[in-house]
């Protein structure tokens, strides 16, 4: 893409002509200036402008986008183009380098340059801060930097560069101001949106009752479909008659009889397409799914109750007629300096049983637990029984377990700051560089009997600074560019691999702009050490098979 910027017209006014050309397709806008203007310009803009042109190229001198703000020919931004790799030493860390006619300054931005080109006579301080607006601009608008992205972003970085510089000089703008002004924010735009979405709802709403109306008609016409079937069978009534006033509807695939007495088609149109609708329902189908579409629940019972049946749970292959299902969740906030600053686990110990036969049973648990949490049974539990010998029993025997329905019959709770209760410490050292930030993240499991899985630890990325460079890592990671967070991810952590680390850098941000930290794994071992041991029958005291699902898992964990 290249923007170009012609002289003055036939009568000495001052003209802008900027070309892009993109894939063969040449879109031109001319601007006209005011005498006044065109009067007080310069002959010789070369001499006086201070940035003749932006750019973003690869690494052999590619030019993927170029806008020049004075006026210069193609072959010339070519040729300052092609020169510039050339010029770059091996080795050097200089961020400009110099002719006899322009400056070039630069910046790498992973596998592309940033490039001003300016007059030597221009000020290298503002050049630079100017670059850095540039380099900050371009991640703004590209999810990555590759030159595919670059090039289809290609018309925002002009609006972009344009509201950057304005004939050779920069604009006192930041990167907030730009985003606002290409966005072209408008008020009115936000009325109509907002007369838009009543509308919608209105509209949502019509077709919600609607369908309700559609499915409560249909009903009442299934319904005096099959009276008519019942009282037409004495053959003395005119059943006949009564079908074609009222269309049978069935639910399946069957037609309903069709009537003795047939009435011409130009006036049997109508109720032919209602009796088609009423027996093979395509409409009411199609309607009911475009409002499910919209995220709209609606129940049809001639689909079976499908749409009203709730959601269950998918029992686990090997579950024995008494599961026992133990669930544990963390909620954790600790300090970027060290220290934790509350830690808290809740625990609940459901039991279902499947068959009347083993509904008055007892369950025997072991507490290994040392740290101190705090246990309370259900109202129907024998409080006595558990606290003497850690059996979970009924406080009425006679009364036994409902069946088909998940009982919570035991819960506990564990509060604290002591540091030594962490079960995974995380340790995020981010500092400045003369680029940027570099980043040195390392976790160590604290619990040496614990288990974790499916760990991910999610690091924020400050907006603007483009896409984290990593280093090491053990582990793999992933940068989400929408929710700008770098996920490192672990499969697995034990007393094998209890520690790990990663490194990035990054060409912008702050310290604290990678806080907070958030954490979230599960473990199929329990933080509160509760087992369950065996279950028995109340009666004689046998031993019952039973199954059991422990998962401990994630609600909050973060480092602030």
């Amino acid at each position: 893409m290249w923007c170009w910027k012609s002289g003055r017209d036939e009568g000495g006014r001052g003209t802008t002509s900027i070309s892009f050309i993109l894939e063969t397709r040449t879109f031109k806008v001319k601007t006209t200036f005011t005498n006044q203007i065109a009067q007080t310009a310069p002959s010789n803009w070369l001499d006086f402008q201070v940035l003749l042109a932006a750019a973003v190229c690869n690494r052999t001198g590619k030019a993927l986008v170029s806008r020049q703000f004075v006026e210069m020919t193609r072959s010339r931004i070519e040729g300052l183009l092609a020169a510039f790799p050339k010029l770059m030493g091996s080795g050097k860390q200089h961020t400009f380098v110099e002719t006899e006619s322009v400056r070039y300054v630069y910046q790498p931005l992973e596998k592309l340059y940033v490039l001003l080109i300016t007059t030597k006579a221009s000020n290298i301080l503002e050049d630079l801060e100017t670059l850095r607006l540039f380099a900050k601009v371009i991640p703004e608008y590209c999810k990555s930097m590759d030159e595919s992205e670059i090039s289809e972003q290609a018309f925002s970085l002009i609006f972009a560069f344009d509201e950057i510089v304005a004939l050779g000089y920069r604009e006192n703008v930041n990167l907030a101001q730009i985003r606002t002004f290409t966005e072209m924010d408008s008020h009115e735009e936000k009325v109509f949106q907002a007369v838009r979405q009543t509308q919608e709802k209105e509209a949502l709403d019509h077709m919600r009752r609607k369908a309700k109306e559609i499915q409560q008609r249909n009903r009442e016409m299934a319904k005096s479909g099959r009276m008519a079937g019942i009282g037409g069978g004495g053959g003395g009534f005119g059943s006949s008659s009564f079908r074609s006033e009222v269309p049978v509807i069935d639910s399946n695939t069957m037609e309903p009889p069709k009537p003795s007495y047939q009435k011409p088609s130009a006036k049997t149109s109508g109720p032919s397409r209602a009796l088609k609708l009423g027996s093979k329902k395509k409409d009411v189908d199609a309607f009911v799914g475009q409002i499910q579409l919209e995220g709209e629940k609606v129940a049809d019972s001639g689909r079976g109750g499908s749409a009203a049946v709730s959601k269950v749970a998918t029992p686990a292959a090997n579950q024995e007629s008494v599961h026992v299902i133990v669930e544990e969740k963390m909620v954790l906030t600790a300090g970027r300096d060290g220290g934790l600053q509350n830690m808290e686990v809740h625990g609940i110990m459901k039991l279902s049983v499947a068959e009347e036969r083993v509904a008055r049973i007892k369950v025997i648990t072991v507490n290994n637990d040392n740290k101190g949490i705090q246990i309370q049974t259900h109202p129907n539990v024998d409080k006595k029984l558990f606290m003497a010998t850690s059996q979970i029993g009924l406080k009425n025997p006679e009364k036994p377990f409902p069946l088909h329905q998940e009982v919570g019959v035991l819960k506990w709770r564990l509060q604290t700051q002591d540091e030594a209760m962490i079960p995974l410490s995380i340790n995020c050292w981010p500092s400045e560089s003369s680029s940027g930030c570099e980043v040195n993240i390392e976790y160590e499991l604290e619990q040496a009997d614990m288990q974790l899985e499916d760990v991910c630890i999610s690091i924020p990325i400050p907006s603007g600074a483009g896409s984290p460079v990593v280093g090491d890592c053990d582990g793999d990671y992933h940068y989400d560019t929408h929710k700008k967070q770098l996920l490192w991810s672990l499969p697995f952590i034990d007393a094998s691999n209890k520690s790990g680390s990663l490194e990035f850098t990054l060409n912008g941000g702050h310290p604290d702009d990678f806080f907070p930290v958030n954490v979230n794994f599960t473990s199929k071992k329990p933080y509160c050490d509760i087992q369950i041991t065996e279950v028995r029958q109340l009666d004689d005291d046998q031993p019952e098979k039973f199954s059991s699902d422990v998962v401990f898992f994630v609600e909050k964990y973060e480092i602030v």
